[in-house]
């Protein structure tokens, strides 16, 4: 951790007053740290909507603790691990896939431990729903103060992010979603690579059929929203580098009846 005022953020699917109470309590362990609320808004259990707010915004924070909980095995048999970054970060979380895009984009894995050291967690016990504020907090804060992530407890090898892959034939790509943003646009789990080994290069503005449920609809690939008069459709890629489909001033998701899980199959137009 850097030897200057130590960095925590905190990105959860809490709510405000639940993220408070978490920000609390690292402030009560080491009052000379910036707290960041990233994020309490995180959709309820939407796990890799969580991972990828994650990854796209951690490489923009100063390195420090970043702490994600979307924790919908709470109080189960799941782990809760530190993992140490090659860029000097330490991510803290539930072990379910919700930490690893981000650590991968801030240098990989050097190291990953479970929380397991009472010594670092609040005092009276553990909830059985409460983990955010009764383990996470309290090892991030204690982290930030100069505490190694070995000293939480055992090594730990996270699990990867449970997402399905983007199939990719000659002229189709389906592509899962992986989450609805604020303005009903669908983030898929492909990128402009994947688009391109589909159906080659591709100029912007040129049509594509989008396959829904009540048949099929005519989008274009295009480079802004302001590609297309509102109201229409488009493919594009989003400020993380992910393909999205989205309505220009309106919701995809409402419009096309999609939504996670599922997924987004695209082909060329006639």
């Amino acid at each position: 951790m850097p030897e200057s005022r130590p960095f925590v953020s905190l990105a959860t699917d809490f709510g405000a007053a639940y993220t408070g109470i978490c920000a609390g309590v690292v402030y009560s362990i080491v009052p000379a740290a910036t707290v960041l609320v990233l994020s309490d808004e995180i959709t309820p259990y939407a796990v890799a909507e969580g991972a990828m707010l994650l990854r796209q915004a951690l490489p923009y924070l100063p390195v420090g603790v970043h702490v994600g909980i979307v924790d919908p095995g709470v109080g189960t048999r799941r782990l809760p691990v530190a993992i140490e970054t090659g860029r000097g970060d330490v991510l803290v979380g539930p072990d379910n896939g919700l930490l690893i895009p981000a650590a991968e984009t801030l240098g990989g894995v050097v190291r990953a431990h479970v929380l397991e050291n009472q010594a670092y967690r609040l005092p009276g016990g553990v909830s059985a729903s409460f983990h955010g504020r009764d383990i996470f907090s309290p090892a991030a804060a204690h982290i930030a103060a100069g505490v190694g992530v070995a000293e939480f407890g055992a090594p730990a090898e996270p699990l990867p992010l449970d997402v399905p892959a983007p199939v990719v034939a000659a002229g189709e790509l389906s592509a899962p979603i992986l989450y609805t943003d604020r303005f009903g646009s669908l983030i898929l789990n492909a990128g402009p690579d994947d688009l391109r080994a589909a159906f080659g290069p591709l100029d912007h503005g040129t049509p594509l059929e989008l396959a829904c449920p009540d048949g099929a609809e005519r989008v274009t690939f295009e480079e802004t929203f302001g590609g297309v008069a509102p109201g229409e459709p488009l493919v594009w890629v989003d400020s993380s580098g992910l393909l999205g489909l989205a309505v220009n001033q309106g919701s995809a998701a409402d419009r096309f009846g999609l939504g996670e899980p599922g997924a987004v199959t695209l082909r060329l137009a006639d």
